[in-house]
């Protein structure tokens, strides 16, 4: 008579804790998905030479946005691109600032200026487009912007490029605003075009 094996059993038996935390691993992952936007701008290694040799680590340019009007633009270091991200998002989404939208353009035109990086943005029509280069179009896309016009001025330096996108965000004012410190009605501040969106935008939050 042959033996028996005492560890052998019906495999639909025996516990299935591996596929389980696989599954429980993967919803926890979809549920803590992050609400925001991250673009990947720029990624590079570099080297620091030390005693024994060179010692290798990753950069990263991230630029974070809700594409609701909140941006910022992020740096990190570490010695894994991944780990790099990660520390370049959480640094972005500390640098958060405001963009004023109006019906998905910029209510004015403006030039930024970041070390040898200019940027000029003009404001679009409706189905216009986001016209813009790599890295002008990941900060202006995270930022919620639908129809823009733009123009690189200085140089193609990804990371002054983007660096100067941001500073002219954050030139931008809202018109109402503007008419509001100057004391003058708002067709006196702004063109015909701006002030029909700015009714526009008053009528549908009524």
């Amino acid at each position: 008579m042959a033996g028996t094996n005492p560890t052998a059993g019906n495999r639909e038996d025996r516990p299935k804790g591996g596929r389980e935390k696989r599954e429980r691993r993967d919803g926890e992952f979809q549920k803590e998905k992050s609400p925001y936007t991250e673009r990947v701008v720029f990624i590079n290694r570099v080297a620091k030479v030390v005693k024994g040799g060179r010692r290798f680590s990753f950069t990263a340019l991230i630029v974070v946005g809700d594409g609701k009007g909140m941006v910022g633009v992020g740096y990190g270091k570490a010695k894994e691109v991944p780990q790099a991200i990660a520390k370049a998002v959480e640094d972005g989404k500390k640098n958060f600032f405001k963009v004023p939208l109006l019906n998905g353009t910029i209510p004015h035109p403006v030039q930024g200026e970041k070390a040898a990086g200019i940027i000029l943005l003009r404001p679009a029509s409706p189905g216009t487009g986001v016209i813009a280069g790599g890295p002008v179009r990941a900060v202006l896309e995270c930022a919620g912007i639908t129809d823009v016009l733009t123009k690189s001025l200085g140089s193609g330096n990804p990371i002054n490029m983007v660096h100067a996108t941001a500073a002219a965000l954050k030139m931008l004012e809202n018109p109402t605003a503007i008419a509001a410190r100057r004391g003058r009605p708002l067709e006196d501040v702004a063109p015909a075009a701006i002030t029909r969106l700015i009714a526009e935008q008053v009528k549908v939050g009524a």
